[in-house]
């Protein structure tokens, strides 16, 4: 085997990117107060053809050095939005007919393995503040509320780590 350099990789334009089908998702951040973490998902974003992000509450937003350093150019490329209230954008993403996904631990919540993604249907992920999760309000207007399965002794991933995990999941079933 070999590593193969940069140039062999066949990554897109952000023209390219931009005329790129999306996978219909929307990942909605819900008062993420790290600045590397968003940075991060804008970087999955990119990766999988995400739609677009919502960033809501306390989300910072782009541009910022900080979420830069580990986007690395994909706030170029990944369309985003703001909202002051989570509650808004799901509203919004509702109306457009969306189907609004919780990623939290909850009562009732499905295993990550267990959820299957309708193929013409469109999703969008919220995921919470690192340390509070998915604010029970925006959990009450979930559609459905889906839980990563963990066998350890921590009950939570980062959230960069959790919609890099979800979102493997969700390309997976739905290309």
């Amino acid at each position: 085997m070999r590593k193969l350099q940069n140039k062999e990789l066949g990554r897109k334009s952000i023209e390219q990117f931009r005329r790129s089908e999306r996978l219909p998702v929307v990942i909605v951040l819900d008062n993420v107060r790290s600045l590397g973490n968003i940075g991060s998902v804008f970087r999955t974003a990119d990766a999988f053809l995400i739609e677009r992000i919502c960033l809501c509450g306390i989300t910072a937003t782009p541009p910022h050095r900080e979420i830069h350093k580990t986007a690395l150019g994909a706030t170029e490329s990944v369309d985003w939005n703001y909202f002051k209230e989570t509650s808004e954008a799901v509203k919004e993403l509702k109306s457009a007919g969306y189907k609004i996904i919780g990623i939290e631990q909850a009562e009732g919540s499905i295993p990550l393995g267990e959820f299957m993604a309708k193929r013409d249907s469109k999703y969008a992920l919220v995921f919470g503040h690192e340390v509070k999760g998915v604010d029970q309000r925006v959990i009450d207007e979930c559609d459905y509320v889906v839980e990563i399965p963990q066998f350890g002794t921590k009950h939570s991933f980062n959230i960069a780590v959790s919609a890099g995990i979800v979102l493997w999941e969700f390309t997976r079933q739905k290309k």
